[in-house]
């Protein structure tokens, strides 16, 4: 297939195969199957998982091209235009999808015959507004309206960077939607479909932005671009094979399932998935390279094979969207164990765990899919950066490369081990998980220096495009930075957020909504992150107080933080009643003594991180004086003590001036 009938058939081959496949996973697997009662009838039952492919696909086609734009193109340029343009195209069908895709649900939660009556819009009306269900799909639609404005709007670098993120979120809800929220589970199955939609969409749109820019681009920028997408499709794929398997994990419940009309369909999935894996690892390793080469003749053989790829890829990434909409409306198999409805399950969804002993502490595990990503990354990538400037007879210090490594570890211990598993139904568990996000795993991390690393160890563009280095080094001297990395803004972030969060309903929504607990994680670790980089950083910062003052700040911040812990062991009421009180432990101290014992932790052993950060501040200045005074020493020794000399003179030439004055 030539490139240029690749331009509008590698659409249609996506579009098609999605299609297909998704068809025939419905018609296998039962998902538009007529219902017993209140059928909704065979256009809503048929319609909406068609809908949801297009909201899938336009969904890729906007984020995919607005992270390629942004890693491997030059703003200001006609392909990063294009780039734009596209994702305003797709963005403007993710709206129209949606819209659609509520009705239609609509349609199927309260089958009824359209009409313009008022009834009729009453009802839609509080769908939209008063279910979850509705206001999920009521918001990615006003979400995709939005994108659609900005992305036609936006050229620059920042700008397009906010749409992004922005085309990233409005991508969350929808992972609330099909069986997720049925599940055992809930909470791994809603990160895990996520991580998979958003890594999903940015790996395909990158594919189809390819396809749209080919002849935009020359040879030489072409291998470039192929070069920096064949690295954001591998993380891509990994995050999708990871994440692929955590929610069918979730889904299938035992190894018998996989014989299900479930399974079937999720091993299609799994098999399109596969192949497309090969097929990006054949043409990173052998075709990419050889289309930005001299020899025109091997360039030409080259670039016909890798578009023949594409379009074998597009095929399979078509398979693999069908099956997954058509996944998504097949019912998954049930457990038909029945569990009685403690106030555990009620509350938080799982039964309530076993006593916290010594051998829970050493073995329970609850992952979070989400930080488990995080430092999986966050490891490798520093190992990797700290693996290249060895290579090149660079040195890298040990010390901060094990510190980095504990931090990262002791991150998943907290968010994935028995802190996790436990910090919903203890009060004071909760507050020790608190207390090392905040503190401990901040110390370790900072004093890692993951900037400076990442600016010694990523290679620097010179054409104009910004990789990992450029992003790396924007923000860390934006405006925005200089406002967080304030000594003043990042102590009063650090200890206001304590106040802030306890004595406010945020608490409750970290406990109700898991979305909320994300929040809390990243919040705690990046405000103690903020603070500490502002004591004791070894990573550049637009401002860093002197020691005096920043010993002072510390002072300050270890009052506030022990008078914190303090006012938790007063309090004689219950911090969110409704869940602490009400989770019917047999086992441990009673709420009350359980939160007098968080405040406890607080209060002592939230100081143990803060006096080794003092320790700290202090050995720095004391280093920080010798280290002037060896300046001065070498300073003396270069000019023969010409400055103490010439002060002499000028004290002895004022003592023989006061002396003739009194004769």
């Amino acid at each position: 297939m030539s490139t240029r009938s690749l331009r509008y058939g590698g659409p249609a081959i996506l579009v098609v195969a999605a299609l297909a496949a998704l068809i025939a996973g419905l018609a296998y697997g039962g998902g538009a199957a007529p219902l017993l009662l209140l059928d909704p009838g065979p256009i809503v039952r048929w319609g909406l998982p068609v809908a949801t492919l297009a909201v899938n696909l336009s969904a890729a086609t906007m984020l995919g091209a607005l992270v390629l734009a942004l890693f491997a193109l030059r703003a200001g340029e006609r392909p990063f235009d294009t780039a734009l343009d596209t994702a305003s195209v797709g963005a403007a069908v993710f709206t129209v999808a949606s819209g659609a895709t509520a009705f239609l649900t609509f349609l199927s939660v309260i089958p009824s015959a359209p009409n313009a009556g008022a009834e009729f819009g009453g009802q839609l009306g509080r769908f939209l507004v008063d279910t979850e269900l509705g206001r999920a799909w009521s918001l990615t639609t006003i979400a995709g309206a939005a994108l659609t404005v900005l992305t036609f709007a936006v050229r620059g670098w920042t700008s397009t960077l906010i749409v992004a993120v922005l085309a990233a979120a409005s991508l969350v809800p929808i992972a609330t939607q099909g069986h997720s929220g049925e599940e055992s589970g809930h909470n791994t199955a809603v990160v895990s479909l996520a991580l998979h939609i958003i890594a999903a969409a940015v790996w395909l749109g990158g594919v189809l932005l390819l396809v749209v820019l080919r002849p935009q681009l020359d040879r030489v920028a072409l291998s470039h671009v192929l070069t920096r997408y064949s690295s954001i499709a591998l993380a891509a794929f990994v995050v999708v094979a990871l994440s692929g398997v955590a929610r069918a994990a979730v889904g299938l419940l035992t190894w018998e399932n996989l014989l299900s009309p479930y399974g079937a369909i999720l091993a299609v999935k799994v098999v399109a998935l596969l192949a497309i894996g090969a097929l990006g690892a054949r043409y990173r390793r052998g075709l990419i390279g050889r289309i930005g080469a001299d020899d025109e003749k091997a360039t030409d053989a080259a670039t016909r094979r890798f578009w023949g790829l594409i379009a074998l890829e597009l095929a399979f990434m078509g398979i693999a969207s069908g099956a997954a909409v058509a996944l998504s409306r097949t019912p998954p198999p049930v457990d038909t164990t029945i569990v009685d409805q403690t106030p555990a399950i009620i509350l938080t969804g799982s039964p309530l765990p076993p006593e916290l002993t010594i051998t829970e502490w050493l073995t329970r595990w609850d992952i979070d899919l989400l930080w488990a990503f995080a430092v999986g990354f966050g490891l490798f990538f520093y190992l990797a950066g700290v693996w290249r400037l060895h290579r090149r007879g660079d040195r890298w210090p040990l010390y901060r490369t094990i510190l980095w490594v504990c931090g990262m570890l002791l991150l998943l211990w907290v968010t994935s081990g028995p802190i996790n598993a436990y910090q919903d139904y203890l009060f004071s568990i909760h507050m020790v998980g608190h207390m090392l996000l905040s503190m401990a795993i901040p110390m370790l991390l900072v004093f890692g220096a993951p900037v400076t690393l990442a600016s010694r160890a990523i290679a620097k563009r010179d054409d104009g495009t910004r990789g990992g280095r450029e992003w790396i080094l924007w923000a860390v001297h934006t405006p925005f930075a200089r406002v967080i990395t304030h000594p003043l803004f990042a102590a009063a972030m650090f200890i206001g957020s304590l106040w802030a969060f306890y004595y406010t309903d945020l608490f409750r929504w970290t406990l109700y909504d898991h979305l909320g607990h994300e929040w809390m994680v990243a919040h705690f670790l990046i405000s103690g992150y903020l603070f500490v980089q502002s004591l004791v950083g070894i990573d550049p910062v637009p401002l860093r107080y002197p020691y005096p003052f920043r010993l002072l700040t510390l002072i300050g911040v270890m009052a506030m933080h022990a008078f914190f812990g303090i006012a938790i062991m007063m309090s004689t009421g219950l911090f969110v009643a409704e869940w602490f009180g009400s989770m019917g432990r047999t086992w441990g101290d009673p709420p009350l003594v359980d939160q007098y014992t968080g405040g406890g932790i607080a209060w002592s052993i939230g100081e143990i991180p803060t006096l080794i950060l003092a320790i700290t501040v202090a050995i720095q200045w004391s280093r920080s004086d010798d280290r002037a005074q060896r300046r001065s020493d070498r300073h003396a020794d270069r000019t023969g003590d010409a400055e103490l000399e010439e002060y002499n003179a000028r004290l002895a030439a004022l003592a023989e001036r006061d002396a003739r004055a009194t004769r």
